[in-house]
């Protein structure tokens, strides 16, 4: 593997600007995601929520506020007001390691990935965390056939 093509994740779960908070949760914890990019009525991306963002902009479960109550109030928080605009993108063929990179010193937790103007995954610190695991596991197999 040397590009994030052969490593992202294909499966895309995405969600427009006017979609809340609370659809945002829920969405995550449907599909156990951490990440959402966030495309327009066209399809085009321009934008992404994270998980960190939707607890920052969440109601807190210390506060004397019932679950209903909290999911109406997060009900009126439209997503395009807390997501992040300000995202690095790669393309395909970029390799592993600038990846990992732009990962690490933007701090999202992920790198959407595209083929020109399209989005068409995203690579995420499990899929690096993965890949490290794969190569450690093969180390570990050279080292037994060398001993």
């Amino acid at each position: 593997m040397t590009t994030v093509k052969e490593l992202m994740s294909q499966e895309l779960y995405t969600l427009k600007p006017t979609n809340t908070v609370h659809q945002a949760r829920h969405l995550m914890l449907e599909k156990h995601i951490r990440h959402v990019p966030i495309v327009d009525e066209l399809g085009k991306f321009v934008g992404l929520l994270t998980k960190r963002d939707i607890l920052a902009a969440s109601i807190s479960v210390l506060a004397e506020v019932d679950n209903q109550e909290r999911d109406e109030l997060e009900d009126g928080i439209p997503i395009g007001r807390i997501m992040v605009t300000d995202i690095v993108v790669a393309q395909e063929n970029t390799g592993l390691l600038e990846a990992a990179r732009f990962i690490l010193e933007q701090k999202h937790g992920c790198l959407p990935i595209f083929r020109g103007e399209q989005l068409i995954g995203i690579l995420t610190e499990n899929d690096c965390v993965k890949l490290a695991i794969h190569l450690m596991e093969k180390i570990r197999e050279d080292d037994r056939c060398r001993e």
